[in-house]
């Protein structure tokens, strides 16, 4: 599954702000654009929110930018 990620950085949490549409999540970070931390925090908060690991998440498009589309395995299938 492909999920957009829109991505709020300098926040005071981290969290899952809103599902804007079924696969447009707005997620805010605590992480600095530096030295790629808020693409891990990105993984790690995905991650722990769908009970998937890490190496199962993965950004394909905009590791450079604010929004960024996210592959994670179908959760119908991992269960």
């Amino acid at each position: 599954m492909i999920i957009e990620a829109r991505i709020h950085l300098n926040a005071k949490k981290d969290e899952i702000t809103s599902f804007q549409e079924p696969n447009i999540l707005n997620v805010s970070l605590r992480a600095a654009p530096i030295e790629n931390k808020a693409n891990i925090a990105v993984i790690e908060l995905l991650s722990k929110r769908f009970h998937i690991a890490k190496t199962l998440i993965s950004i394909k498009k905009g590791a450079h930018s604010r929004t960024k589309l996210i592959e994670i395995p179908d959760l119908t299938v991992l269960r």
